[in-house]
């Protein structure tokens, strides 16, 4: 019997320690107070030392600061072709007489003026402003600058809060920046990431050869509503307007934007707030890149500089000793390597202003001051050739030529072509072979070339005599199209 109590004893004490295990663990039926939960580790993996807090902390207070300047803008205009087509892609079809668009702007001062993009306010029939406090205002529209993209609009307000304008030339690729604007209807969007380049153009979005295309390129996410709005510094400064994004298509982001220096935004915006309209000065010169084949056809010990490839009649550069094939290295002491370095200077400056040019020209280096003049719509670029008697009536027989080594076929002008390019002398183009050095020069079948290593060519055997001096170095090429543009092409003439 006493054996019996105690193996008794031992089923019960083993049976209730499983009962209240199984309690405890597994069915619910005894929960952990409140109090008793505990979720995830004691401390962070990563402790922010001084440095880094402060560096986020810059972000915090940009956005803080600079957001109630920036506002949205609502735009009711005239159909017609999409306003925004080279800038953002959006599937206009079957639409009404009037059309609905919004945008982004800054306020650039207390009394109300306020700039943004011209494809946001182009062809506007009302403008509305929507502040960051959610008033809102009918805007006027100031002024515009399609050269630039760039547009003034002004609402009835005081005390407004102005951002300040930074110094985009000071701009460095790598340094922090943030978009701020109304993409997609979404209000007050900040987002964040670095300049990726500077100085970018040749994108093609202002269809005009006056155009000025100087853009900051970001990888800070822009889309559709972002038009207009800043590119601010991390002390708050702007830098820049938000203007245009690289797309495939689909409308949206895809990874760069790009952005109107603000040096440039200001000096327009100073002109359409005191005249309405941009009294913009021009040199009056055809420009293009010096590429290494170039440079070496000149002269040069390495590519630099802009060339002029052709100098406007009665324009500023032709009353100042400028000529084709001059090489401008420099504007007002700032060095200059892209056509739209140069074209955004100038663009920054007025009618009257007189400005001093660096050039290299046959081995020396020059200064040259130029006054800018105003537009003038009617001037030409100076003929590929001088006239000459225009009872000449000499008259070539077709020959062709082919040369391998550039992968270039030319042949003797007719009377026809010389009547179509309205030249006097020259080869033309009739043949580039692909991926040759012609082809890497942009040349190109059609083309008109007038000089060699700057000597009037008057048929093939001038133009192969030439090469035949130049293999093993580079020769320049002067060349026309059929619209009369001209342009200095470098090339390299194997031995």
């Amino acid at each position: 019997m006493k054996m019996k109590g105690i193996v008794s004893a031992v089923v019960l004490l083993f049976t209730g320690l499983l009962l209240g295990a199984i309690l405890v663990s597994g069915f619910g039926l005894v929960r952990p107070g409140y109090a008793d939960v505990k979720l995830g580790a004691d401390n962070p993996p990563v402790t922010f030392n001084a440095d880094a807090s402060s560096f986020g902390q810059a972000f915090i207070e940009t956005a803080e600061q600079v957001t109630p300047s920036i506002v949205q803008i609502t735009v009711v205009s005239e159909r017609g072709e999409n306003p925004h087509g080279e800038f953002f892609f959006f599937p206009f079809k079957d639409m009404p007489k009037e059309q609905k668009g919004s945008g982004s702007g800054i306020i650039i001062s207390e009394d109300g003026y306020i700039i943004t993009n011209n494809h946001v306010v182009e062809n506007a029939n009302k403008v509305t402003v929507g502040m960051y406090d959610k008033r809102r205002f009918d805007a006027t529209v100031i002024g515009t600058d399609p050269l630039t993209d760039l547009a003034v609009i002004k609402i009835d307000a005081n005390n407004l809060p102005a951002v300040f304008l930074g110094n985009s030339d000071e701009l460095k690729v790598g340094q922090w920046v943030m978009a701020i604007g109304n993409p997609l209807s979404l209000s007050s969007t900040v987002t964040a990431g670095i300049v990726s380049a500077i100085g970018r153009g040749q994108l093609g979005l202002i269809k005009d050869s006056y155009g000025v295309e100087n853009f900051i390129q970001t990888d800070a996410a822009i889309n559709p509503g972002n038009s207009g709005g800043a590119l601010v510094d991390l002390s708050g400064a702007v830098v820049g307007v938000n203007s245009a994004i690289a797309t495939s298509g689909t409308g949206t982001y895809i990874g760069y934007g790009f952005a109107i220096p603000i040096n440039l935004a200001k000096a327009v915006a100073k002109d359409l707030i005191a005249h309405g309209e941009v009294s913009r000065g021009y040199i009056g010169i055809n420009i293009g890149e010096v590429d290494d084949a170039i440079a070496k056809s000149l002269g040069m010990d390495r590519p630099r500089g802009i060339i002029i490839q052709g100098v406007l009649e009665d324009g500023a550069a032709s009353q100042s000793d400028l000529r084709a094939g001059d090489v401008i290295l420099e504007i007002d002491g700032r060095e200059v390597n892209a056509p739209n370095q140069l074209q955004s200077y100038v663009a920054a400056q007025t009618a009257g202003t007189t400005i001093t040019l660096k050039i290299f020209r046959d081995g020396e280096y020059l200064d040259r001051k130029v006054t800018l003049k105003s537009r003038d719509e009617d001037a030409k670029i100076e003929p590929a050739a001088d006239k000459k008697d225009e009872n000449n009536s000499n008259k070539k027989d077709l020959k062709i030529a082919t040369f391998e080594e550039i992968g270039l076929t030319v042949k003797n002008l007719s009377d026809k072509d010389t009547r179509d390019f309205n030249v006097e002398s020259g080869v033309l183009i009739t043949e580039v072979k692909p991926f040759s050095k012609a082809e890497d020069q942009r040349l190109f079948a059609g083309l008109v070339i007038t000089e060699a290593d700057k000597k009037e060519i008057s048929d093939v055997t001038d133009f192969s005599n030439i090469i035949d001096e130049k293999r093993g170095s580079a020769m320049l090429l002067k060349v026309i199209d059929n619209q009369g543009n001209t342009r200095f092409v470098g090339i390299e003439v194997p031995e």
